[in-house]
């Protein structure tokens, strides 16, 4: 029996729900990444889980080389591969996705603002002119993958129209916390490599207008990004999603051509297999089904094959890793000590400020007629969501790094985080929970 073709809204689904897959999973190997990393940094062998991170590597040949600890590679160096996959996913949702018009954005992007706003709020007016007033960013970011972790435990509890939600408001959290980092985490700037940066960026984008598509010209010329901005100041991570807002999002050909392109290859494949029955595949064959697989390569964007090539490795392998390098804090008296204005601008931020403040300004938006809720969707919904907002993780502690590098507050910071995000997280589970009973899902 023939395949019925598939309706809009399940074409819409079928890579939403393997993005949400993808992301789950992820979000159970960072837990188990997580727990790892506090488990050796607490009982393994004394020392070692630090002594393992601060190895130094060095890269490099002739007079010119880059030694770093194992620690900055990850931080420096991965966590830019992470960028850049963030980057294709904001470019994607600008383009084609959530954030593609206003009247599909206005709603994420006014709870991303409010769960940004507030909490930064709450941080700031609790350590303004104390030495931990630089971690007023670790609050405002949400980690998308345990985020829909506990979507995914939660089932059919919870409306698609609220996980597109909070997928387009992670997307919009991520954007902020680009911003934040490049602008307000930058150390004393390089003008030399800044020019250079700058100079590689619009070569980049030449390259892309001229129609440039094969992935090696955008390997180099982003690694000599990452190396400029490596000795400008700004933090090089950023070079990942400049790189990606040049990556080209055109195809080759079109849907209709593919199609009639398409047709003609199997039917000249279907005419070969006749004369052929019963061989092994003719020289002919193969052919043929290399141009086929040619033909649907140029259908796809150069954005959407990277994407799908490097998310995978995004979030089952470096995420992973840069919990491994970053979670493991020694659980002592000062890591622990939570009456400190620093853990109470953290948990506050991320457990009260994040529900109130996407609540908030999602609310408002709607009832300015600015947004509309979505099917299903209810305000026990979004405050549910605005909880889950406050488990910020990996953005939060890559943040806590930047303010708080080669400071003894940095463990706390850590510390607080985890604990913050596993109270947004149950609590957050909590009332979606019950909104589900209450039968208000879908």
């Amino acid at each position: 029996m023939a395949e019925q073709p598939r309706k809009p809204i399940e074409r819409l689904l079928t890579p939403l729900q393997k993005f949400l897959a993808q992301e789950a999973s992820g979000g159970f190997i960072l837990i188990a990444a997580t727990l790892a990393a506090l488990a050796w940094a607490n009982w393994g062998p004394e020392g070692s889980y630090h002594h393992f991170f601060e190895n130094r590597l060095t890269i490099g040949f002739a007079d010119w080389s880059i030694s770093k600890s194992l620690h900055h590679w990850i931080n420096d160096g991965l966590m830019a591969i992470f960028f850049f996959v963030v980057g294709l996913e904001i470019k994607r949702e600008l383009l084609i996705g959530e954030l593609s018009s206003f009247s599909k954005a206005a709603l994420p992007v006014a709870g991303a603002l409010g769960g940004m706003l507030v909490p930064a709020s709450i941080y700031w007016t609790l350590n303004s002119g104390s030495p931990s007033q630089a971690g007023w960013g670790i609050p405002m970011a949400t980690d998308i993958a345990f985020v829909i972790g506990v979507l995914t435990l939660l089932g059919p509890r919870v409306p698609v129209s609220l996980k597109i939600f909070l997928v387009a408001l992670a997307i919009v959290d991520d954007i902020g916390a680009v911003l934040v980092i490049a602008l307000f985490y930058t150390a004393q700037v390089n003008t030399n490599a800044l020019i250079a940066a700058g100079a590689t960026t619009l070569v980049l984008m030449l390259f892309s207008w001229l129609g440039a598509r094969h992935p090696l010209v955008y390997a180099i010329l982003g690694i000599g990004l990452w190396l400029a901005l490596l000795e400008s100041g700004i933090h090089a991570t950023i070079a990942g999603i400049v790189l990606a807002l040049t990556v080209p999002a055109s195809t080759r050909i079109s849907s209709e051509q593919l199609i009639e392109m398409g047709e003609q290859l199997l039917n000249r494949l279907k005419e070969v297999e006749k004369s052929e029955a019963f061989a092994p595949a003719t020289h002919e064959e193969q052919n043929i089904i290399a141009s086929l697989e040619s033909e649907c390569e140029r259908a796809e964007t150069p954005m959407q094959r990277l994407e799908r090539t490097l998310h995978p490795w995004s979030v089952f392998l470096i995420m992973p890793v840069f919990a491994m390098a970053n979670a493991g804090v020694a659980l002592d008296s000062s890591s622990l000590s939570f009456a400190s204005n620093l853990s109470l601008g953290v948990i506050l931020g991320l457990v009260i400020g994040k529900p109130i403040g996407i609540t908030l300004f999602a609310w408002a938006a709607v009832r300015l007629g600015i947004a509309s809720q979505g099917t299903g969707v209810k305000t026990t919904h979004i405050l549910g969501a605005g909880c889950l907002g406050g488990i910020g993780f990996t953005m939060s502690i890559f943040i806590a790094s930047l303010a708080f590098e080669g400071n003894q507050l940095l463990s706390n910071a850590k510390v607080s985080i985890l604990l913050a995000s596993l109270c947004a997280g149950a609590l957050g589970s909590l009332i979606l929970w019950f909104a589900g009973r209450a039968g208000t899902t879908e």
